[in-house]
């Protein structure tokens, strides 16, 4: 089994870098003036300060998504923030303005850094914020983060949707990230599709054991060669 990255992730960094190097935010600065790339090194301060008000106010979050994937892989990139929270630690924090919620989800904005919420009404979610957590260090401090489990029980979670969805790209990304946990880490299979079976219904739980399966055929083929 692979160990943790001895090197500790600068979630500013990794966020600012994002940025910069996306093309199309080269392009959208380029037609509204070069201000948004400019002012991309307040960040890493703007990162920092959002994680000490999580720790001030006292919010039971959770670290998932791109950033948290950095703890186990390398190679990712990601523009934003993911934290699994209650509704009722997001009302802890008026200083981040919303512009989305739903049952599952919420996308909110704190000082031009881009936070996505996954809300524990959804059961799954409040699952891996309550047994699939672990505290793992980071350039800005110690953060709640999600363990290799519980990011593979979101990311196996996620695909029925996405298929549905068409989202090719989505899908390619997260079947990318489930292949590489698999293959460095090793988890036990059988916990987990125990677990999705109580928030999937039986046609996608099928769906997402087919696609593991190939997975894990490529893995084998990838490691006979």
């Amino acid at each position: 089994m692979a160990t943790l990255l001895s090197r500790s992730v600068h979630i500013g960094e990794v966020v600012r870098n994002a940025r910069v190097f996306n093309f199309k935010n080269w392009r959208d600065a380029s037609q509204r003036g070069m201000g948004e790339i400019e002012n991309m090194e307040p960040l890493l301060q703007i990162v920092s300060e959002l994680f000490a008000l999580l720790e001030e106010r006292e919010v039971d979050y959770l670290l998932v998504g791109g950033i948290a994937l950095l703890q186990y892989m390398e190679g990712r990139n990601t523009e934003d923030i993911d934290l699994i929270v209650a509704i009722s630690d997001l009302r802890k924090l008026p200083e981040i303005a919303i512009s989305h919620q739903d049952d599952d989800f919420a996308r909110g904005e704190y000082r031009g850094l881009r936070i996505d919420f996954l809300l524990t009404r959804n059961r799954l979610f409040d699952y891996v914020r309550r047994h699939q957590a672990t505290r793992q260090p980071f350039v800005e401090r110690s953060i709640a983060c999600a363990t290799v489990n519980g990011l593979l029980l979101l990311k196996l979670y996620a695909l029925p949707a996405l298929y549905r969805l068409r989202n090719f790209a989505r899908v390619g990304l997260y079947e990318n990230d489930v292949a590489t946990l698999l293959q460095s880490y090793r988890p036990a299979l059988p916990p987990l599709f125990d677990e999705l079976k109580e928030h999937l219904s039986a046609d996608d739980l099928q769906s997402v054991r087919e696609v593991v399966e190939d997975i894990e055929r490529r893995i084998a083929r990838f490691e006979k060669q």
